[in-house]
């Protein structure tokens, strides 16, 4: 597995070839549920603002959600800011080395946590994210159901098992891992021709790659209708409110959510006539949200009767927005 990253693996990624735990830190939880593709366009942005751990700690949360604004769950930005202030006010501004110390900041959880260390310091500890789950299970032919705790608990032991003895060769062998599950031995096709370890692959032998990981569990989806008020005053200015530190969009501005039509005209009876935008469906993880828009161009000082207020079209651009508002606000 070393020698096939260092011959055939990524090797040109901004958060690679190097030990800077923030760097690393900043990519795990950046490439948590989202692309590689999309975290090269947000990862310079965020580093160039926030070049440092005391860089973020220091910044307001809306800032750090405004540049986050896009990636999506968002709770990973809110839980980003709140580690680096962990870090400067427990260990005085340096990331732990081991991941079980890592383990106990915001946001960081036990493969993270192995991530950090594995790369930064050099500390045997196994990975076991999505890509190294579906790697590892196909290569050991371990069709437990990870759906079960107790067997998600044995395929770490596992992984820990077949660390490679020297601590020098883990940065390599975490990232040969990582390289292997997104380029290689992919869910929907086990390019088994490329794979390195292919001989003592036991799926490969089976001849049913696509048989592993096992999980029974799926998700369970809801839905929700959210009515969105979308008032402009006669300066051009649109109304935007905070919405609370829990639920849906939670600490991003947005136009006012309301939970019916009747309610949405109901606070903003100085409005103008209502344009009613197409409405849509956008996905999130475990709930669609069909979101109806309904813009109102008013004349009177006074906005609507909900919190918030009245922000300038060239400063909203700049503030934290969930991706859906900010498409719309673009569209005006």
């Amino acid at each position: 597995m070393v020698d096939w990253q260092r011959q055939h693996g990524r090797q040109s990624l901004p958060w690679q070839n190097t030990q800077d735990p923030y760097r690393v830190w900043l990519s795990e939880i950046m490439l948590q549920q989202t692309q590689v593709s999309t975290v090269l366009d947000y990862f310079p942005r965020f580093l160039a603002r926030f070049p440092a751990v005391d860089a973020l700690a220091a910044a307001p949360q809306d800032d750090v959600l405004a540049l986050w604004s896009g990636l999506g769950y968002y709770s990973r930005a809110r839980n980003l800011h709140k580690c680096a202030q962990e870090v400067m006010g427990r260990f005085g501004g340096a990331f732990p080395r081991r991941a079980e110390d890592l383990q106990t900041l915001p946001g960081i959880g036990r493969s993270t946590a192995a991530a950090i260390a594995a790369f930064c310091f050099q500390e045997r500890a196994a990975i076991l994210d999505g890509n190294v789950k579906r790697v590892l299970t196909r290569v050991l032919g371990y069709g437990e159901d990870l759906a079960v705790a107790k067997n998600e608990k044995a395929l770490w032991a596992l992984a820990q098992a077949l660390l490679p003895a020297s601590a020098a060769d883990m940065p390599r062998y975490t990232q040969a891992l990582m390289d292997l599950g997104a380029t290689v031995c992919l869910p929907r096709k086990a390019q088994c021709e490329a794979c390195p370890v292919r001989a003592v692959c036991q799926a490969q032998t089976q001849g049913e790659p696509l048989a592993y990981p096992v999980k029974t569990r799926k998700l369970k989806r809801s839905s929700a209708t959210l009515w969105l008020l979308w008032a402009v005053n006669a300066q051009g200015q649109v109304w935007l409110q905070k919405r609370p530190n829990t639920g849906i969009w939670a600490g991003l501005y947005s136009l006012p959510v309301f939970e019916s039509e009747a309610d949405l005209l109901a606070a903003w009876t100085q409005g103008g006539q209502p344009q009613y935008i197409e409405p849509w469906k956008h996905v999130l993880t475990h709930r669609d949200l069909h979101l109806h828009p309904v813009r109102m161009v008013g004349k009177a000082a006074r906005g609507p009767a909900c919190e918030g207020q009245w922000v300038q079209a060239s400063a909203w651009p700049a503030m934290g927005l969930p991706a859906p508002i900010r498409m719309l606000l673009a569209t005006a």
